[in-house]
């Protein structure tokens, strides 16, 4: 079985949604912005998603993001993919096309959250952000986080009638359904967007993660990925085996992402700074993340 599905995919197989640093006081740290994205180029990634949940972009201003944006862009040579999707379509519209005018290489958009819009809805708040930009654009479907999904039948129309309407973040959990939307229009670039089913779903023929493990696994994504395009699955599941302890320690009712992700960086001394609130700290991760970083040590390029 050779699957060559991702090889072409547009912003590459290992696209890490990167944590944004903060200083002591919690303000930007855009210094250990550009510091962290180049470790990251170093060490495994082909891309990244910045300020998305991972991100913390719900805490961020438009003028941080758009500083942040602007300035990881410019330091370094893999695309950077800015999510400027909120639940207010006029104020999405607004950010991407002040997104745009920085050397970002496409847009990510989330699906409207809190106000549970009906799929007409979603489908022109999709339209409307398409509509103020000429990049490519990412829809983010995670409905354990928007309260909604995009259905199936909207992200076909989405997909094959807007023109710059390229593909899916897909945090769905469901891989059937991404399957038959990997067959239906099989040019669509399809993105994990859970590190767990990455695996599963690029089998099926996804082009890639959008990950949170591969901060500190990159290099074990990438190879699991590029054994399955080369058929060698015994390989890919020892790959996927070998971070499964990570997957687990990325998200937790005590924990949740990015919580852990911080963590992982400050033990690799590299920026990150706690999290804004409401989301803090919680000191009892940093011993869990010590061992989890102690994992890939070998690989690591600094």
């Amino acid at each position: 079985m050779s699957n060559s599905n991702f090889i072409n995919a547009k912003f590459g197989k290992v696209v890490t949604a990167m944590v944004t640093p903060f200083n002591d006081d919690m303000s930007l740290d855009l210094s250990g912005a550009v510091q962290l994205a180049r470790w990251l180029e170093k060490n495994g990634s082909d891309g990244l998603v910045l300020a998305g949940t991972t991100g913390e972009g719900p805490v961020l201003t438009d003028n941080e993001k758009i500083d942040l944006f602007r300035e990881v862009s410019a330091a370094i040579t893999i695309p950077v993919i800015a999510n400027t999707g909120s639940n207010d379509t006029e104020h999405s519209v607004e950010l991407t096309k002040r997104a745009s005018a920085t050397n970002i290489a496409g847009i990510l958009a989330v699906t409207p959250y809190y106000s549970r819009p009906p799929q007409s809805g979603i489908e022109m708040h999709f339209k409307a952000i398409a509509a103020a930009t000429g990049l490519p654009i990412l829809i983010y479907d995670i409905p354990v986080r928007t309260g909604r999904k995009v259905e199936y039948s909207t992200l076909i129309r989405l997909l094959t009638t807007v023109d710059n309407i390229v593909g899916v973040k897909d945090a769905a959990g469901d891989v059937v359904e991404t399957s038959r939307l990997i067959s239906e229009v099989p040019d669509a670039e399809i993105y994990s967007g859970e590190d767990a089913l990455t695996f599963a779903l690029v089998c099926h023929g996804a082009k890639g993660v959008i990950s949170v493990a591969s901060h500190w696994a990159g290099f074990e994504m990438s190879k699991m990925i590029r054994h399955i395009s080369e058929g060698r699955l015994n390989l890919a599941r020892e790959s996927h085996a070998a971070m499964l302890t990570s997957f687990v320690f990325e998200t937790s009712v005590e924990a949740p992402n990015p919580i852990p992700a911080k963590a992982a960086m400050k033990a690799l001394g590299l920026p990150s700074g706690k999290c804004r609130l409401p989301l803090g700290d919680v000191e009892s991760i940093h011993a869990k993340a010590d061992s989890v970083v102690s994992l890939f040590k070998t690989d690591y390029v600094f």
